[in-house]
This record gives C-alpha cells, sequence and structure tokens, in this order.
C-alpha cells in the first residue's frame, strides 16, 4: 500500500466521529473516507449524506466487501473493538480503532497474535500523544527543564455525570459488559497511555477499584501506582462521585530543579523550576484525532513510524487490569 491512497471506511459512525474525528479522514493529505457503518440503517444513511460519503451500510460484513477500502476505524464501544479488528485484518484491511483498545489485556493478545499473522497493520487511536499541549510537556521532560523526574500525581475526580463524557452518547459507558468497566474505562486509558508515552516502560504495577455507591454496577474510585523502568513513580486516583465544587482534572510532574503542571483534558501547561515560571496555552485542532490521523496514515502509506502501536496498547490494558482489580 506504500504511496497508495489510504481509503476509509468508518465501523460505528456516532457521536464521536461527527467532529472529533471523522472530518480528518478527508482532510488530511492522502487521506480519503469513502464507506460508513451504523447498525441503524436510518442514521448511517443520515451521516453519510451529512458528510458527503459515497456509501454507507448497516452491517460490518457488508462494509468490507467494499474492495476499495483498504484502511478501517473502528468507533464502536470498547466490547466489539476485538471482533471488528479481527475481521477487518482477516479482509486484508488496516485498522484504527479507538481506546480502549479491547476490553481486556487479554483480547489485546488475541489481537496481537493476529496483527502478526495478516499483512495488516493497527494504530490505536491514543490520538492525545500528538496534540500540541502533550508534545510540549514531553519536549519539557527530555530538555531537563524540571532536571529529575521524581514523581508524578495523578486525580481524575468528577461528579456522578462527568462533564468530560461525550454528550448524546447512550450509557454504555456504565455497562460493563460494554464498556469493560465505567468512567474509568472511558477516561483513563487516555491518562494512563501518556505517562507510558512520557516516561517509557513499566516494571511493577498495582492497584485496586471498588464501589462507594451501592446503587452503582460499576467501580466508582480507582487508584494504583506505576514504577517505571527509570525509578520513575506515578500515583493515580480516580473518583466518580464527588460533589461537582470538587471536580478535579490534574497531573503534577515533580522533578528535581522544578514542577510541570497540565490537565489532561485542558489546554494549559504551566511550568515552574528554578529559574522561570512560564505558562503555555494550546488550541486544540478543530478535529482532535487530526494530528493522530495524519501520522496514522503517513504509518499506513509506509512513510512513517507506527504513533500508537499495539505493543503499548496491551501494557496499558495489562495495566488497567491490575488497577481495575475490585477490592
Amino acid at each position: 500500500m506504500e504511496n497508495a491512497k489510504v481509503r476509509w471506511g468508518i465501523i460505528g459512525c456516532g457521536d464521536v466521529t461527527e467532529k472529533k474525528s471523522g472530518p480528518a479522514f478527508n482532510k488530511v493529505a492522502g487521506s480519503q473516507l469513502i464507506a460508513v457503518m451504523r447498525r441503524d440503517a436510518a442514521k448511517a444513511a443520515d451521516y453519510a449524506h451529512r458528510h458527503q460519503v459515497a456509501n454507507w451500510y448497516s452491517t460490518a460484513a457488508d462494509l468490507l466487501e467494499n474492495q476499495a477500502l483498504n484502511a478501517i476505524y473502528i468507533a464502536t464501544p470498547p466490547s466489539s473493538h476485538l471482533t471488528y479488528a479481527l475481521q477487518a485484518l482477516r479482509a486484508g484491511k488496516h485498522v484504527y480503532v479507538e481506546k480502549p483498545v479491547t476490553l481486556n489485556a487479554q483480547e489485546a493478545m488475541l489481537l496481537m497474535d493476529a496483527v502478526s499473522e495478516t499483512k495488516g497493520k493497527l494504530v490505536v487511536a491514543h490520538y492525545r500523544r500528538q496534540l500540541p499541549l502533550f508534545l510540549k510537556v514531553k519536549e519539557l521532560l527530555e530538555t531537563g527543564q524540571i532536571g529529575d523526574v521524581r514523581t508524578v500525581q495523578l486525580r481524575l475526580w468528577q461528579s456522578r455525570a462527568p462533564a468530560l463524557v461525550t454528550k448524546g452518547a447512550a450509557d454504555w459507558r456504565t455497562d460493563p459488559a460494554v464498556s469493560g468497566g465505567g468512567y474509568f474505562f472511558d477516561l483513563a486509558p487516555h491518562q494512563l497511555d501518556l505517562m507510558l508515552y512520557f516516561f517509557g516502560t513499566p516494571i511493577f504495577y498495582d492497584g485496586f477499584s471498588q464501589i462507594q455507591d451501592a446503587t452503582s454496577d460499576v467501580a466508582d474510585q480507582t487508584t494504583g501506582t506505576i514504577l517505571f523502568e527509570n525509578q520513575i513513580v506515578f500515583n493515580g486516583s480516580w473518583c466518580f462521585n464527588v460533589r461537582p465544587e470538587d471536580n478535579a482534572d490534574r497531573c503534577e510532574i515533580l522533578g528535581s530543579r522544578g514542577k510541570i503542571t497540565f490537565s489532561i483534558f485542558g489546554n494549559t501547561v504551566l511550568l515552574k523550576s528554578d529559574h522561570e515560571e512560564k505558562e503555555f496555552v494550546f488550541e486544540q485542532p478543530e478535529h482532535i484525532q487530526y494530528p493522530m490521523i495524519a501520522r496514522t496514515v503517513a504509518f499506513f502509506e509506509g512513510s512513517g513510524p507506527n504513533p500508537a502501536p499495539l505493543e503499548e496498547a496491551l501494557t496499558l490494558m495489562e495495566i488497567i487490569d491490575f488497577f481495575s482489580r475490585r477490592k
């Protein structure tokens, strides 16, 4: 597929594809969106009409039979990621799959086996890796602006109706059979993947989850620790039952000569070092996944590396599995 146009089909053209990702497939050079699928045929047809997509389908099997397609974006809830990814790979397509890549590490291993057995390439949609804000954090770390990193403290506390969740979506996030385990499974992959991106290989991780609100079917509190091979310690706290007044989205990276503070879902980075204090403010791209999709297209074309490999997503799923153990 080197030097050929990447011709996309979307499986699951729901809310996340309306602005965050879908339009970007036609805006990246060498990329074209030519088919979409949604189980509700009327909604699939409506999406295709509004976004000027030539073909629409109500089953993934029909979409995958379209021989013009050579890449598939899987934007369904996590419970069907593995099934659709396997089907796409076996149909000879490359795959760009939403996070979390699967429901658990065991499924991620099955997916890794399938990638090794087929000619397809696979990228996980950990798109925050390519946003200017987090590239700036990585730059500050790599250029030693805060010296040697000592510890990382992350806090995501939200009320029972988190403002960070995509509006208009069905309540699949609180159905463990579909989401894997509540809001933690939906939001924490963004955060934990960035920790792997910043700090490299983990050598130890442990944690637990619990249900504090007896009316909940999924854990509403999670805590976890990661030790990276470079001796950096990460501690994370996720709570989804606090008062709205106590909402928090904060990550602090403390070093020997300063600290970096930012929000995973915000737009500013604050650097405080022994020599300066500086705030960096970023405007998010119109289509927030555009930078990652551009890197994915380059990878599929053979002109760039994998921007979010499945091997790293497997490690992420192993960490999530440990953090999700119920007490």
